[in-house]
């Protein structure tokens, strides 16, 4: 078996036709299916186990729900395929992307493409995983479901329960198993927004899980990443009080540019508890019917 496509489903039944109807006609024969049920209380059960009747490459799990971490990994223990990817059900495939994807796997362990509207990517190579990281700032995008990740390196990898943003946590773990990562321009994975899902909706405790799964990943930090978590450690700080986790550092301002540079500047010359203190009071003066 050459891929293994897991497509998780909870109250979906809008969209998850779409999804799998654009998976399926992906031209790739050698390739399984697994739609997880994770305990949908709407026609998404029947929906599942109609598409398995309709074409052998489908199966189906049926379970209690458990969320995300778990629908993806009780279908990663069952996977035949040399290779795994992932689709959010409310999400759908351009044609043709994972068999112009699976032809560049030879000598890579993951291979990310683009997202539509959202990120576009160049073909490029990385032996040092670090370098990936870094230069194309993965850390800003660490979606599960725009990358073929060899199966090898989920052997000892699994999606961490009962956290939000998952695959920020799971991401490192498989680079760090990975000797190979490229990006390429081609194919596209169509993301759709849902103002009801955790990025929509997070709020400072789910935040925090955000800043906590990047400071334990192990990963380098440089300053345009370090600023990146700046940006998170001030929402944390505004929406709930806590200390702050981020280290001190200072940031060389000049591999900097825009608000970024300002920003950069006023860490340096204020420090992060200060900036977090002007944050909160910018926000709290934007509030409405602050009176």
């Amino acid at each position: 078996m050459k891929l293994t496509v897991i497509i998780p489903v909870y109250r979906v039944e809008a969209t998850l036709d779409r999804c799998v109807e654009s998976v399926l006609g992906q031209d790739v024969d050698d390739m399984e299916v697994i739609l997880v049920d994770d305990g949908s209380p709407d026609n998404c059960p029947k929906m599942c186990d109609d598409w398995a009747e309709r074409d052998v490459r489908i199966r189906v799990i049926h379970k209690e729900n458990g969320g995300l971490s778990d629908a993806r990994n009780v279908a990663i223990d069952i996977a035949k395929g040399d290779y795994i990817t992932f689709v959010d059900s409310d999400d759908w495939m351009e044609a043709g992307t994972y068999k112009a994807i699976l032809k560049l796997m030879d000598d890579d362990d993951i291979v990310e493409f683009p997202v539509a509207r959202r990120l576009s990517l160049s073909d490029r190579s990385y032996d040092n995983i670090d370098d990936y990281w870094l230069t194309e700032q993965a850390y800003a995008h660490t979606f599960a479901c725009n990358k073929i990740y060899r199966r090898s390196l989920f052997d000892d990898v699994r999606y961490p329960q009962g956290k939000v943003f998952e695959d920020v946590y799971t991401l490192p773990l498989l680079l760090r198993k990975a000797k190979r990562v490229s990006t390429t321009s081609q194919g596209c994975y169509h993301y759709e927004w849902n103002p009801s899902g955790i990025t929509a909706t997070a709020d400072g405790e789910k935040l925090a899980m955000l800043l906590d799964a990047h400071l334990t990943s192990g990963m380098p930090i440089d300053d345009r990443y370090y600023m990146y978590l700046v940006n998170i450690q001030m929402d944390v700080c505004e929406q709930t009080g806590r200390p702050i986790i981020l280290p001190t550092r200072q940031v060389n301002t000049s591999s900097l540019d825009g608000k970024l540079k300002i920003k950069s500047i006023l860490l340096n010359a204020l420090g992060i508890s200060t900036l977090c203190r002007i944050n909160k009071f910018i926000h709290y003066f934007k509030k409405p019917n602050r009176w």
